[in-house]
């Protein structure tokens, strides 16, 4: 199995192969660095447990003195190896996670299948067993602990049998996935099934049942007898027909804490999912706003839940949408341990073919969180069995800026993008600032051709690339937008659905306040006629036309640049074929959404540009 080398490190060594400790671990990384670098110099190490995850560099003539903790020593490795590769002098180095864990969910089912998995199959299971290249597991811990990530949930969210054999008859077969990559500092997570009780012959699966306690208590204690580093539990409970505390009339917070105290002797930790909303929804019903749900579900029960659970909110209050507000959620859990979760598969995004680099979109998120409010951030992966790993090679970056900014949300987007191009590929630095441009733009041209102006919900269903506007407009899931021959939007302030009101005061009257909403979510709080005149003097549906003709364009644009571009054949020729790909969804987008709203408006383009009537 290909064991691609450039998203960002050489190949493994022997040593690395062979490791057992991240210190050896770190021991060999630098040892193959210096040698290659041959520039005289020399490292020492020394572990030093009160440093816990962080680390300390500090250079004496030519011998860099590296301390830390058990996995801070190896984070500094990496750390150090980056800077020195990158140009820099490394004179000094000290750093330390803001986020504790820092965790990749994969929804890999034990089949091979990974769902909204666009990559390939699954890295470690085939045919409900576990099945994998021992090597291509090394390198996957390396990956993860170069870019910081602690912790991987190994199986899909939505648990599909027999993933629920991992805590019974495939323990010891998890057992042996875990050694893999302990020498990296990754521990493994499991996604259970609440309703797993119900499986070992118990009659019911209620969270107060004291035998459903003690089955947990003795599933907990055999699970950690066997890997005594486990991170802890990922639950998703009543949502989108997943078994749950609600059906016993148990309270979120009730079924999450039984699996605290199952967890914490060992020192694990359960994150339960905030993910929970109507699924079934009356698209005829106006007064029930999806973007509500997860407030109303779960801040009455804030300061409820135990110290070892941690609530896990997506970063906006939809579905990974192109652009969302923050969630409401995540500014209100005063007194709750919450997770912020991102998505690095593309699932809305243009799915690793249409190029989307998402650091711009992550620092306006934790430009808007309050530090403390946050103890966790996961991302679902985007990794897979492609030969890229994350099938478009620039989908890589993702993957590395999600721990760089796991690690320390104050660096900057492009810094980030900067790094990873440098440590990925060599090209002339006018080539690299244009790929840097390149990656950069690609979150603003994709919303232009596709979601501007915070619309959502307007795909393919079910497959979730390509245009159709109307695609879930009638549906159950509470996806709407609304749009008729008068306007387009939901009326979200205190009027309409009442959204706004879950927002801390300041951040409401910015919402409802239609002259200081910005306009990229302008539609997402307001419903607007398509003569209203926007911010800049157009008027809305010229502003639709304009953004779709636009984002088509700089698409265009976007592959010229890349076929100028200096990359390694593989990359090249895998890069190309799916901007061509790319191309046809931004044509197709920009000619249906524009066809779409002339239909309802009636409106001429007032630049006489096609659109189909």
């Amino acid at each position: 199995m290909n064991n691609y080398d450039g998203l960002w490190l050489k190949s493994l060594t022997k040593t690395l192969l062979d490791c057992d400790t991240p210190l050896q671990a770190a021991e060999a990384e630098l040892a193959d660095f210096f040698r290659r670098r041959d520039a005289g110099e020399r490292f020492e190490l020394s572990v030093d447990e009160a440093l816990g995850e962080g680390y300390c560099v500090e250079r004496t003539g030519g011998v860099y003195h590296l301390s830390g903790g058990n996995t801070g020593i190896l984070y500094g490795a990496y750390d150090l190896i980056r800077e020195l590769h990158n140009g820099g002098e490394a004179e000094k180095l000290a750093s330390s996670p803001r986020y504790p864990l820092r965790m990749l969910n994969s929804w890999d089912n034990m089949d091979g299948t990974v769902e909204r998995g666009y990559s390939g199959r699954s890295i470690w299971f085939e045919g409900n067993r576990f099945d994998y290249d021992p090597e291509r597991i090394r390198y996957l811990g390396r990956l993860l602990a170069s870019a910081h990530v602690n912790v991987l949930c190994v199986n899909n969210v939505n648990v599909h049998a027999p993933a629920q054999r991992l805590l019974t008859d495939l323990l010891p077969d998890l057992a042996a996935f875990a050694a893999l990559l302990r020498p990296f500092g990754v521990r493994l997570m499991v996604s259970i099934d609440f309703s797993l009780p119900l499986s070992s012959g118990l009659q019911t699966a209620d969270p107060l049942a004291q035998e459903v306690q003690k089955f947990w208590n003795e599933t907990a204690s055999i699970a950690w007898a066997a890997i005594p580093d486990l991170a802890g539990f990922l639950v998703k409970a009543d949502s989108e027909h997943r078994p749950g505390p609600n059906a016993y009339g148990r309270t979120h917070a009730e079924g999450a804490n039984m699996l605290g105290r199952a967890v914490k002797p060992y020192g694990g930790v359960v994150v339960w999912r905030a993910f929970v909303y109507d699924c079934l929804q009356d698209w005829r019903n106006v007064k029930t706003d999806r973007p509500c749900a997860a407030y109303q579900i779960y801040q009455p029960l804030d300061g409820d839940f135990v110290d070892n659970v941690i609530l896990q909110i997506k970063n906006g209050p939809f579905d990974f949408q192109v652009r969302e507000p923050v969630s409401p959620l995540l500014l209100s859990m005063q007194n709750t341990n919450t997770a912020l979760e991102v998505q690095l598969a593309q699932e809305y995004t243009g799915q690793q073919i249409d190029l989307y680099a998402m650091p711009p979109m992550w620092k306006e998120i934790f430009d808007v969180l309050p530090a403390e409010r946050i103890q966790a951030i996961a991302a679902v992966s985007n990794l897979g069995r492609d030969y890229f790993w994350t099938g478009h090679p620039f989908a890589a970056l993702n993957l590395y800026a999600f721990g760089r900014l796991a690690w320390d949300p104050a660096i900057d987007p492009a810094a980030v993008i900067d790094e990873w191009i440098r440590l990925t590929y060599t090209m002339p630095d006018t080539d690299r600032e244009k790929l840097l441009t390149l990656l950069l733009n690609s979150r603003h041209v994709y919303e232009l051709y596709t979601a501007t102006l915070g619309l959502c919900w307007m795909i393919t269903p079910h497959t979730h690339y390509g245009p159709n506007p109307d695609g879930y407009e009638y549906d159950l899931w509470g996806t709407y937008h609304r749009a008729d021959r008068n306007a387009v939007g939901i009326d979200r302030t205190a009027l309409g659905t009442g959204y706004t009101a879950q927002y801390p005061p300041e951040l409401q009257a910015f919402y409802e306040n239609r002259e200081t909403c910005p306009d990229e979510l302008l539609l997402f709080f307001h419903r607007v006629a398509y003569d209203a005149q926007l911010h800049d003097g157009r008027t809305l549906i010229q502003r639709i036309y304009d953004d779709h003709f636009e984002g088509c364009a700089e698409a265009e644009k976007m592959a010229e640049t890349l076929q100028s571009l200096p990359l390694p054949e593989t990359d090249r020729q895998e890069a190309v074929k799916r901007m061509a790909m790319q191309l046809k969804n931004a044509r197709e987008w920009r000619d249906v959404i524009n066809t779409f709203f002339y239909r309802f408006s009636g409106a001429e383009d007032e630049q006489g540009r096609t659109i189909y009537p």
